[in-house]
């Protein structure tokens, strides 16, 4: 049977710690620097990559109980905005006047944009007016072109009835000379 020991009693000690602490974490191996005033500073030793020295692996960790069960990964809490800090006077001043500040030229923008919209209302205004007068110009032309070709075509007419006209005379007198050498006593 054993007895405990003070020995043992620190193992037991260290044993019951890491349980609670549930993982033991092993430590890379410190390199010692000198100093200037002759005291030697331990720094962590340079890391070598996987890659040189493959049969290395430095990613070790002890537990001591059962292995935990795989699941999700846990989550990591999303982390609070700080909380803001209570601005002096002369900062909430500047704050405020850079507040003044972004106002005045939203409003500048805005009066910006306002003006240009106008202008370009104006401009759209303008071009509709004119387009209305070309139309109005067009529709006129139009209209002075069909009176001209509505005369044209009966000045067509005209000619054409003078000729008909002028035809026939011809034909009658045609006919009255025939008429007339042939029977010349009638007609004399």
């Amino acid at each position: 049977m054993l007895t405990s020991t003070p020995l043992f009693s620190a193992m037991d000690h260290h044993h019951h710690h890491q349980v609670r602490e549930g993982e033991l974490r092993v430590l890379l191996p410190t390199a010692p620097m000198p100093r200037v005033d002759g005291a030697t500073t331990f720094f962590p030793a340079q890391l070598a990559s996987p890659a040189d020295h493959p049969q290395l692996d430095l990613s070790l960790s002890i537990r001591i109980g059962p292995p935990p069960a795989p699941g999700p990964a846990p989550m990591a809490p999303m982390p609070t905005p700080p909380a803001p800090a209570p601005l002096a006077a002369g900062q909430k001043k500047r704050a405020a006047d850079n507040d003044s500040d972004d106002v005045l030229a939203l409003k500048q923008q805005a009066a910006e944009q306002a003006r240009l919209a106008s202008a370009e209302r104006a401009y759209a205004e303008r071009v509709m007016e004119l387009a209305r007068r070309e139309l109005e110009l067009a529709e006129r032309e139009f209209a002075r072109a069909r009176a001209i070709w509505e005369r044209a075509r009966g000045e067509v007419h005209k000619v054409e009835r003078m000729k008909e006209v002028a035809a026939a005379r011809r034909i009658s007198a045609a006919a009255l000379e025939i008429t007339c050498h042939a029977c010349m006593q009638r007609f004399h």
